[in-house]
């Protein structure tokens, strides 16, 4: 039972009831102080996690664009073998070759691989194996594995089984080849014949490793983090420890990883430390997997945590100004950092903003300037992604040749024959050969003008020979030739003032060709000029601007013309059109003086 004495001693015992009102408000200060704290810092912590979660997830996008864009690439090479002739031809069980016509056919189809592989180091190997039991390869002289049957390859089954879509097998020792064993990953899809039904063979494209590996490697997801990539059968195709996986010194959450949908996150926290795991699909079955421990996203929680504790005990000394001057300070940062965000949202990726201290407010600044930085480089690379593309898009445009053009002008060669008009086939021959040696010669872009004034009268006297109502007449200053234009440029407008001008309106008779070309002070001018049928304005401009629902490979036209002068020389040159009906038209070319 305690005594009257001790009942009545105070809660705080001090000598004025001012001090014990002070000490009682100083300890209620102290404890909602810091209750406040222990909240904001857990808070900020979860904050900094969600925001982590989501820089993580954007990554993880941009490495899945770039690894999707260089998977593209390979099927745009693979489309080339499926479009090219000589390969088609070569693999064909209706096409019957003579030894040294095989030979001619490999040289050719070998050249075409290596031109490709001197562009891409990541390739390691282009094959094409025939069902008539033809292969080529990139290599003049290629000894396949006696040990290998081709029939047992993953990749030739799998390329089977999709009937002419394009697969990606895991990473595997390609044996196909005598004495040479690589790590790679394969693309392969069977080739079609012409009629789109019969298959003839199966084309295949080994891609090294290293291109993956330099995606991923140098992706910053903290001291600790990284990024692996798994395929839909759990194998894995890029870990940074893979060698400890192997050997079974380190485990991963792979079977976690396949089950996780796309665009998702699940958190793991066991004896490696609390981690977050962000899973993106791919669109041809592989997983990209980005981990983040988030004592990596929090600099230093024991450095955070003191700071809130020694700004909660100076809060209690220091008076209400300093308080205000103190918040005002801290605030600074974040409004600067808000400052440029809003930069960066009305599109300026050339802002860094100013980094203090290195405390969490000072970390996400570092993530923000780093997330533009990253963000500015993707969108450059994109861009010139685009750009090749699109260049070797035209060039594929450029080597095609109007089949019904050469269907009709090797009619006229038998028919000739038939008539025993030796002198006129061999006339015409030979132009369709330095015809067609202009077109699918690739090594130069820019040739002299007096080589495409060559080409334009090899085409024209065919056409001549065709129709012996037509013609024409070239008119060129002299000193213009030796300035360099694009090569093929004049030919497809003479093909179009031919088929569309003046074939329209005489059926060749009385029809009159006009090329021209004269130079300005800055400027090479051609002009070619039909006397046909003409069209009106709205059909001149519906020329140059692409259609809804019309394909690109339709030939060389007028548009592509126009785009090619675009894309190498600058929008200031181009096509200008100008046409009357029952009068004619004259399409006019302006480009820069190259010497």
């Amino acid at each position: 039972m305690p005594s009257e004495r001790a009942r009545r001693i105070p809660l705080f015992p001090l000598k004025s009831i001012q001090s014990n009102i002070s000490l009682a408000f100083s300890l209620l200060i102290l404890a909602a102080i810091v209750l406040t704290s222990l909240i904001s810092y857990q808070l900020s912590v979860d904050a900094v996690e969600r925001n982590s979660k989501g820089y993580i997830e954007e990554i993880i996008k941009q490495v899945n664009t770039n690894i999707q864009s260089y998977v593209d690439n390979m099927e745009n090479i693979s489309l080339l073998a499926l479009t090219n002739k000589d390969v088609k031809y070569y693999i064909s069980d209706n096409s019957y070759i003579s030894a040294e016509d095989r030979r001619i056919y490999e040289k050719r189809i070998s050249d075409l691989f290596q031109a490709i592989l001197y562009t891409r180091n990541d390739i390691a190997s282009i094959m094409v194996f025939g069902y008539n039991g033809r292969f080529v390869s990139d290599r003049r002289i290629t000894n396949l594995n006696p040990n290998m049957k081709l029939s047992d390859q993953s990749w030739f089954q799998m390329a089977k089984s999709e009937g002419g879509k394009s697969v990606i097998s895991s990473p595997h020792v390609q044996n196909i080849i005598q004495n040479e064993y690589r790590w790679v990953v394969s693309l392969s899809r069977e080739l079609k014949s012409t009629d789109g039904i019969t298959a003839e063979g199966v084309f295949l494209v080994d891609l090294n490793l290293s291109i993956i590996n330099d995606i991923c490697k140098n992706i910053d997801l903290g001291k600790k983090g990284y990024l692996f990539i798994v395929d839909n059968s759990g194998n894995i195709v890029y870990h940074p420890q893979q060698q400890l996986i192997d050997s079974k010194l380190r485990t991963e959450r792979i079977a976690d990883v396949i089950k996780a949908s796309s665009g998702s996150s699940f958190v793991v926290n066991d004896g490696e430390g609390k981690r977050i795991y962000s899973v993106q699909d791919t669109n041809f079955g592989w997983k990209i997997a980005g981990v983040a421990y988030t004592d990596d996203l929090i600099a230093s929680k024991d450095d955070l945590r003191n700071s809130i504790l020694l700004y909660s005990l100076c809060g209690l000394a220091i008076s209400l100004l300093i308080s205000v001057w103190l918040s005002h300070r801290l605030s600074k940062p974040i409004k600067v950092l808000q400052s440029d965000m809003k930069q960066v949202e009305k599109g300026n990726f050339d802002i860094q903003t100013e980094i203090g201290q290195m405390n969490e407010i000072g970390q996400l600044g570092r993530s923000f300037n780093m997330m533009v930085s990253r963000t500015k480089s993707l969108m450059e690379e994109t861009i010139h992604n685009q750009e090749s593309k699109r260049k070797s898009e035209l060039l594929l445009l450029q080597s095609q040749i109007n089949p019904h053009f050469l269907y009709n002008t090797l009619d006229s060669i038998v028919w000739m024959a038939e008539q025993k008009q030796h002198e006129e086939v061999v006339l015409m021959t030979s132009a369709l050969a330095k015809l067609f040696r202009a077109s699918i010669t690739k090594d130069q872009e820019l040739v002299p003008i007096r080589v495409e004034i060559e080409h334009i009268t090899n085409y024209l006297l065919i056409q001549k020979m065709r129709y012996e109502e037509l013609e024409y007449e070239i008119q060129m200053d002299e000193s213009i030739l030796d300035f360099k234009t694009l090569k093929i440029l004049l030919q497809p407008l003479i093909e179009n003032a031919i088929y569309h001008g003046i074939r329209n309106k005489y059926g060749i008779n009385d029809g009159i060709i006009t090329i021209r070309g004269w130079q300005t002070e800055d400027k090479i001018i051609f002009e070619v000029e039909d006397n046909g049928f003409g069209m009106t304005p709205e059909q001149a401009e519906r020329l140059l601007i692409p259609v809804e629902g019309e394909t690109r490979n339709q030939g060389i036209g007028i548009r592509n013309v126009n785009e090619r002068i675009k894309l190498y020389f600058g929008y200031e040159y181009g096509i200008q059109i100008r046409s009357e009906i029952e009068v004619g038209t004259c399409v006019s070319i302006s480009i820069p003086k190259l010497g």
